[in-house]
């Protein structure tokens, strides 16, 4: 995503030669600009929390396995983050306004289906065509505020309403999601975005002016091998978890084969990028090792949140037995404790640094997310939950930005786009990833749990038995007591993979040690683009 400099210069002068009567009309442009701009932005980034807090119904309602849901939200992000870099090369070589409209209409057509899907295959068709369009409209929404807002305190305001969209989505998408499933249907997750989309593709027309076209080709062969390296991965990983009978499924052939698939394709993307000459990742973005370690950091920052929300949302509603609505209330306090902490880190980088940031941040979020392992079915919100929710988040909110700026940091004005992007696209990828490990070692666990319980119970009850004490159970206590096996059993689960998200932070922290070597500095004058 190139900054267009020369575009936002021929918007600047009409204004400054309208006179009194055009200072206004331009004025109320930018403001419509702006709110279309922002809105298209909070849609994006609400789907992942609104989508969230939905999935115990999804599940229910189409018959998802527990390996199965997470490809509600992994059709999303590989799509999403393997094509967001593309998204922004179509802005800049079609017209960033175009490509923008035409992602907002993807994005609310797929919104549609995936509202009237009645089958697992058309729901997670639905979600990766929505990928596909969030991929186009995230980049292209971030360059059209380059565009349409001159230097100075116009374009900061706007580039502060953007961040505040960002970040506050989350606390929206959670309390909306809730609202919605508890009060209408799962379903209303994905058409609430249908009439918001419909909006801001009539109003953007009028309210946006178009960007400079930047004639150059599209790395379609780098984009295709990198997505669908990325898919095999996933699925490979996510398959290979051990069933309810006891069977694990790492040398089956679907599981080798599409390891293998990944192995190929991704090796084939970097030895494309290598030598391409319109690459969509350059390899030159990686020489600078600092930068380098800003991106593994939000990869493993993706890697652990993603899998901690989806396993925490389950784990409320199926084991504590939370309305989807009292679920999204419970995480408001974790959105407001990072969006605090973001701003914290805001006044502390200028002060302390990058460095010390990222690496108490990463041990932070480690010690909370360990803590948050100790949590089981009889917890309680505030003894069990609330505790290591609010340390994780305060760990988070510290490692935002700090992070992003490294990763901007002595970049060349050519590349600051990309590495912008690239932040979230390892968010994103970081996710995927996440879920596909934390699910596999989740799942093993919990079958496992199940069968060693099960055979505990009955062993005792043949023991009870031959002593002369038979337990007569009805068929209510029978019940009763799968439920509390199955509770227990995905507590145990759970609780394992919030200790590989504890050991995936830690991995964090060595990386912001051993490779992080920025100093303040450096960081000057370097202004964040909201990932």
């Amino acid at each position: 995503m190139s900054t267009a400099q020369p575009e936002t210069g021929r918007l600047r002068a009409p204004a400054i030669g309208a006179g009194a009567v055009g200072q206004p009309e331009h004025g109320r442009r930018l403001g419509l600009a702006l709110v279309v701009i922002a809105t298209a932005q909070l849609m994006v980034v609400l789907d992942a929390t609104i989508v969230n807090v939905a999935l115990p119904h999804i599940q229910t309602a189409l018959g998802f396995s527990g390996s199965g849901l997470e490809w509600v939200v992994n059709a999303y992000a590989l799509t999403f983050g393997g094509l967001l870099l593309l998204g922004g090369r179509a802005g800049d070589i079609l017209g960033r306004k175009r490509v923008f409209i035409a992602g907002i209409i993807l994005f609310s057509l797929a919104s549609l289906l995936g509202g009237f899907a009645n089958s697992q295959e058309w729901l997670l068709a639905a979600r990766a065509l929505q990928g596909v369009g969030g991929a186009i409209v995230a980049p292209t929404a971030l360059s059209l505020i380059t565009t349409n807002f001159p230097e100075g305190p116009p374009r900061n305001r706007a580039m502060g309403v953007y961040a505040a969209m960002s970040i506050g989505g989350a606390a929206v998408g959670l309390l909306a999601g809730g609202l919605l499933t508890t009060y209408f249907s799962w379903r209303w997750v994905f058409f609430v975005n249908v009439p918001i989309g419909i909006a801001v593709a009539l109003l953007a027309p009028r309210a946006l002016g178009e960007s400079q076209r930047h004639p150059g080709r599209f790395d379609l062969p780098g984009a295709i091998t990198g997505t669908l390296g990325l898919v095999a991965l996933v699925y490979g990983l996510s398959s290979a978890a051990t069933s309810a009978n006891g069977v694990s499924h790492w040398g089956d052939t679907k599981v080798v084969a599409s390891l293998a698939a990944a192995v190929v394709l991704l090796a084939s993307f970097v030895f494309i990028e290598s030598r391409s000459q319109h690459a969509l990742m350059p390899l030159r973005i990686f020489r600078n090792i600092s930068r380098s370690g800003a991106y593994l950091v939000m990869l493993c920052v993706g890697t652990a949140m993603f899998g901690m929300f989806f396993f925490l949302t389950l784990f409320v509603q199926e084991v504590w037995h939370y309305s989807a609505l009292k679920t999204g209330v419970a995480y408001l306090p974790m959105v407001a404790v990072i969006m605090a902490m973001a701003g914290l880190s805001t006044q502390l980088v200028p002060r302390i640094g990058a460095r010390p940031l990222l690496i108490a941040a990463s041990a932070i979020s480690a010690g909370g997310m360990f803590w948050l392992s100790r949590i089981n079915e009889h917890s309680t919100y505030v003894g069990g939950l609330l505790g290591p929710m609010l340390v994780t988040a305060a760990g988070l909110g510290l490692l935002f930005m700090p992070a992003t700026l490294v990763s901007l940091s002595k970049v060349d004005d050519k590349d600051a786009g990309l590495a912008s992007s690239l932040v979230n696209t390892g968010q994103q990828v970081g996710g995927a990833l996440g879920l596909a490990v934390l699910g596999t070692v989740a799942w093993t666990v919990v079958a496992n749990t199940v069968r060693s319980s099960a055979a505990a119970a009955k062993s005792a009850a043949i023991a009870a038995a031959k002593a002369g004490h038979p337990v007569h159970i009805t068929a209510a206590k029978a019940k009763a007591a799968q439920i509390g096996i199955f509770d227990h059993a995905l507590s145990v689960g759970f609780s394992r993979g919030f200790v590989v998200s504890a050991g995936i932070m830690l991995l964090a922290l060595i990386v912001a040690i051993t490779m992080i070597r920025v100093t303040r500095e450096d960081l000057a004058g370097v202004q964040p683009m909201p990932a």
